[in-house]
């Protein structure tokens, strides 16, 4: 099983680019739309590390394979930190992407400072525990007004000067050769020949999993990890 990966996601356009990005390896790569209904992952860490760990490690025991979850958010250097691991939920639990720009804007109106980071932290964690993590960064400012109409989240606010120009106001290709997101799955994929090594090793410790379906009413998280 360790030449199969579950991207813990049922995202399309994301499954489409893991796909594009491994289209060279022998892998499978599959979603959480390829099964069916499961218990959804708790994501109550207190960092992007945390959440994104949980998550593939959530899915990988419920389904006896490798998974790889992803937590990513902005972080503002004026608000301490925030939106951190709040950023989808920042306006609200049901907060659209336009009510979360009108908040941050709001709290950042007059303030001179407005550097802030993009952060994504990629895990890939095998059914018993052990993980490998990446993180990408990417550093611009908050704008003082939403700018442009493409990409999602938090780009019409947040100006990226080596482009000049907001995330929202350039096309999705040229945004994810620079972006946080785009970063962490460049160093995953430059170093998937030995992921698959790894995965190998891990997979072939542990015996023949079987699915999970439990709600993990006693589930112990493990905090073993190899980065």
């Amino acid at each position: 099983m360790d030449n199969i990966i579950v991207l813990a996601t049922s995202n399309k356009n994301k499954l489409k680019e893991i796909k594009e990005l491994l289209k060279d390896f022998p892998v499978t790569v599959k979603s959480l739309g390829d099964f069916g209904p499961m218990p959804e992952a708790v994501e109550d860490g207190a960092t992007f590390d945390d959440n994104a760990y949980k998550k593939a490690l959530h899915y990988a025991k419920v389904l006896g394979v490798p998974c790889l979850a992803d937590d990513s958010g902005l972080a503002v250097d004026a608000l301490d930190g925030r939106p951190g691991v709040y950023s989808a939920r920042y306006a609200g639990p049901k907060a659209a992407d336009w009510d979360n720009c009108e908040k941050l804007l709001g709290e950042m109106a007059g303030k001179s400072n407005r550097a802030a980071h993009f952060v994504c932290v990629l895990s890939l964690a095998t059914p018993a525990g052990p993980a490998l993590t990446w993180e990408g960064r990417c550093d611009g400012e908050i704008t003082t007004e939403r700018r442009g109409e493409s990409g999602f989240g938090y780009d019409p606010v947040f100006f990226f000067p080596e482009f000049g120009k907001t995330f929202a106001e350039v096309s999705m290709e040229k945004k994810s050769t620079v972006s946080h997101r785009g970063r962490a799955l460049a160093e995953f994929v430059a170093e998937f020949p030995k992921v698959q090594a790894w995965l190998r090793q891990r997979m072939a410790e542990i015996k023949p999993a079987k699915p999970d379906h439990s709600q993990f009413e006693h589930n112990d998280w493990s905090s073993e990890r190899m980065c």
